[in-house]
């Protein structure tokens, strides 16, 4: 199975969009904030306080839904500002939630109408802002895949080196793009 993810481009697309639809752009900020930080949709809608340590490096330690691992995740500027948006928002401090998200079936269906207002071809789905993390925002950027596994909560590092294999793959492709036009110029 190809784990699609987001290019630089891309994603600057999707920060630089003014949506002024406020449901539009709550689902683009809990998009973006998984960019930055990794975190599956079930763990951004579980997100709470009392899983971020405040420190020199604020973290998110949360233990994932799915394989029951803990995430360990420094909270990158981006992802703090997006926090910082939602501070006062009522189903925040009803909730104690840290982005108040929609269903994942709605976050879905609006993340489509934000790929068409971005450019973006690609099927833009929630998971894909987990795959964006593991490449374009952490491996491609050289941090090292153990500390990538570990701030992605996997059990084994043969999960994460899935997306240093699509990296790869890209990366040729690319690459073989680029002789190709060579070769015609």
């Amino acid at each position: 199975e190809k784990k699609e993810f987001l290019t630089l481009p891309e994603l600057q697309r999707i920060e630089a969009l003014d949506l002024g639809i406020e449901r539009l752009e709550l689902i683009r900020d809990a998009f973006l904030f998984s960019c930055y930080t990794g975190l599956a949709y079930t763990d951004l809608k579980n997100l709470r306080l009392d899983h971020i340590q405040e420190g020199a490096i604020s973290m998110i330690r949360i233990p994932r839904q799915k394989t029951g691992v803990d995430s360990t995740v420094p909270i990158l500027p981006k992802a703090r500002e997006i926090m910082d948006k939602y501070l006062e928002h009522p189903v925040r401090l009803r909730e104690g939630v840290i982005i108040p998200v929609p269903s994942n079936q709605k976050t879905n269906a609006y993340l489509k109408e934000i790929a068409d207002l971005a450019r973006i071809t690609k099927n833009l789905t929630f998971h894909m802002a987990r795959h964006t993390f593991g490449t374009t925002v952490t491996l491609s950027q050289h941090v090292p895949i153990e500390t990538v596994s570990r701030m992605m909560g996997h059990s084994s590092i043969k999960m994460t080196q899935h997306y240093a294999k699509v990296l790869d793959a890209k990366i040729q492709s690319d690459m073989l793009h680029l002789i190709h036009e060579q070769g015609n110029s």
